[in-house]
């Protein structure tokens, strides 16, 4: 048990800070195993990964080795600093620095909030690229749109 969750915790390590090893992370569920058959770990109930300042929630996830990459579906919540993403599921590329929530996303900080059908977040270029019934409220402004483009860290739409 103690070998998975070492494994699950350095390739956690890789595909979310993708900077240095050095960080420790946090992860928690109520159930973690390794999927023989399909190669991936499994992570069941109350997921819950914490790497330097950014957390994300979940009530399942699945990890796959080779490929870098992860799936977590069920309450997903993504949280860096006052960058707050909302989904039913998100789907990460580890090697690209790419994770996509759909399903009824919410994302929300300081003066912003933002609602669409999904979002492609690059955490290295820090850009989200909002699609699907799109609706913005940044301070006393309201406008929708088919897709918006959002720098998390200029704070810019272009």
């Amino acid at each position: 048990m103690r070998y998975k969750v070492v494994i699950t915790t350095l390739l956690i390590i890789i595909l979310l800070t993708g900077t240095t090893l050095a960080a420790k992370p946090i992860i928690k569920s109520d159930r973690t195993y390794f999927d023989v058959s399909t190669g991936l770990y499994v992570l069941n109930g109350n997921v819950y990964i914490e790497v330097g300042n950014r957390i994300i929630k979940a009530n399942q996830a699945k990890v796959d080795l080779a490929s870098l990459e992860v799936w977590a579906n069920g309450g997903v919540s993504v949280t860096q600093g006052d960058i707050y993403f909302t989904g039913d599921s998100v789907y990460v590329y580890g090697s690209q620095k790419l994770a996509q929530i759909s399903g009824g996303v919410n994302f929300s900080r300081t003066g912003v909030a933002i609602t669409a059908d999904s979002v492609d977040y690059n955490w290295q270029q820090k850009v989200a690229v909002f699609s699907g019934n799109v609706n913005v409220t940044q301070g006393d402004n309201c406008w929708s749109a088919d897709r918006v483009n959002y720098n998390v860290q200029t704070n810019v739409f272009f």
